[in-house]
């Protein structure tokens, strides 16, 4: 029996497992690890929660992730597994990953969303932002059933979060063997995951050698952090950023050690001085209430450079990419309790420049945060990889219609339920998507699809996407309608990257 048929079989299998106490029949794939049943959602299968990797507990906390155990009979995979541990606001708000659910230590899964009888489909693996501190696989706006419908295998996988996923100090240093990664353990995670979806992807009707990797904000961080960690080679064929910064510098070990020793010294143990152990007996509760960086430490052993450095050496993954950012990034400003005019006042004069007569400071600084950060990068990575393999730029401007003239631009993290074409499952947009912001999450989504399948964003309405060069200088608008522009801000990116220190 070919391996289609068999994925086909296995997924659409209704019978359960003698004596297991499970909800009522349906479909059933057989894994690696064992069976796991689903539910139809839609026009979709949902399986929910499986394991990717052992429960990082105990022993196992700062440890690379180990293989996930099996199990007997036919595991209940149709209800969501708790999101790694973090914050969790309690008047039950949503936190800054925008989640609010449960959280436990134990939760290395994945979730996967498949259309029923999908053979070698593409692969789409989503990796949620949160600042690498915060955030789910299970919010409205990550609803994958439309990627589903159109054909689209779907993963998303929840990874170590804040001090439990990026944490570095002396005593693990010391105890782990000479070539073992460090620090970065949420990276880790996603390859970890990202190799579950290279030996299991095929029993849910995906293929294995189509797989896109795509995140938004800090996922999207961690993206790139993926195409130069040279671990996670071929597990991936191809790449989206959506937000996701893109030439700051990442810390060293030695920093992130001294990091880690000052939040020991913070939670009662005696700094660089504690021992494993004390580490790996502090609370879970007050690990998840520490800061920790957003994406990758240089440790020399799983990430060797930093995703800036990599793409300034050409040293990437040679894999299609799309990169791009939103007109109001400056939106998470008021997170940090930071208003834009302050960021304005801090631009060197030579960068302040040319934002004159782009409104008042405030105005300024919101532009300046947007291109700084955000833009200038983007279109910084789209060059230097077009060198070696095609991009694809863009700006997010379709403001949807309930929020325009009460926003100046397109919210951080606004384009997800555009790219889910999930404008009417994210809840506080109900009574407000109308027909103009479906028909432009239809499109948007349109062009992730048709990249995943064919490896170019072939969108469904013109006007035909083309891919960066830099001397044309050139990205897609999705504006209403979208358009093609040429040196988009082009003074202004340019002394952002000149300040950066970055060379064209």
């Amino acid at each position: 029996m070919n391996a289609g048929r068999s994925a086909v079989l296995a997924i659409a299998l209704l019978s359960l497992a003698a004596g297991a106490a499970l909800p009522a029949p349906g479909p059933i794939v057989r894994l690696e690890t064992g069976q796991a049943l689903g539910k139809r959602v839609g026009p979709a299968l949902e399986f929910l929660g499986i394991p990717y990797a052992a429960p990082p507990l105990g022993p196992l906390r700062w440890e690379p992730p180990q293989p996930a155990r099996p199990w007997a009979g036919v595991r209940d995979a149709t209800q969501p597994a708790p999101a790694c541990l973090q914050q969790i606001n309690a008047d039950g708000s949503p936190n800054e990953g925008f989640y609010s659910g449960p959280v436990s230590e134990d939760c290395l899964t994945l979730d996967v969303t498949a259309p029923p009888h999908a053979r070698k489909a593409p692969v789409m693996v989503w990796i949620f932002g949160g600042g690498d501190v915060a955030g789910a696989t299970t919010l409205p706006s990550y609803d994958a059933r439309n990627f589903a419908r159109d054909g689209v295998v779907f993963v998303a996988m929840n990874y170590r979060l804040g001090a439990l996923g990026f944490f570095a100090h002396p005593a693990l240093t010391a105890e782990a063997p000479k070539a073992q990664p460090l620090a970065n353990y949420g990276l880790m995670d996603q390859v970890a995951a990202l190799d579950w979806v290279r030996r299991n992807i095929a029993r849910f009707g995906g293929d294995p050698a189509n797989v896109t990797i795509f995140g938004e904000s800090a996922g999207g961080e961690d993206v790139l952090d993926l195409m130069a960690i040279p671990a996670a080679r071929g597990l991936f064929q191809k790449a989206i950023v959506e937000s996701g910064l893109g030439w700051e510098p990442a810390p060293s070990l030695h920093d992130w050690e001294a990091k880690g020793s000052a939040l020991a010294s913070r939670l009662g143990l005696p700094g660089a001085s504690a021992t494993a152990a004390q580490l790996r007996a502090l609370p879970a509760s007050a690990l998840a209430a520490a800061y920790a960086q957003v994406g990758g430490v240089v440790d020399g052993r799983l990430v060797i450079e930093s995703s800036r450095d990599a793409f300034a050496r050409s040293h990437e993954a040679a894999v299609p990419l799309i990169i791009g950012t939103n007109s109001n990034e400056a939106s998470i400003l008021a997170a940090f309790g930071m208003k834009t005019s302050a960021f304005q006042a801090g631009a060197a004069p030579g960068v302040r420049a040319v934002y004159q007569g782009e409104g008042d400071a405030a105005e300024q600084g919101r532009r300046m945060f947007n291109d700084q950060l955000f833009a200038a990068p983007a279109r910084w990575i789209a060059g230097q990889h077009a060198r070696k393999a095609p991009a694809w730029l863009y700006y997010f401007s379709y403001l949807p219609t309930w929020q325009r003239g009460v926003r100046p631009g397109v919210n951080h993290a606004t384009e997800i339920p555009f790219v889910f074409d999930s404008v009417d499952a994210v809840t506080f947009w109900d009574a407000h998507a109308k027909d103009p912001d479906r028909a432009e999450a239809a499109y948007v989504h349109s062009c992730w699809v048709a990249f995943a399948r064919l490896g170019r964003p072939d969108c469904a309405g013109p006007p035909p996407w083309p891919a960066y060069d830099a001397n044309s200088d050139q990205l897609l608008d999705f504006d209403d309608p979208a358009q093609v522009r040429h040196h988009f801000r082009k003074a202004q990116l340019d002394a952002q990257q000149a300040a950066a220190g970055l060379s064209h």
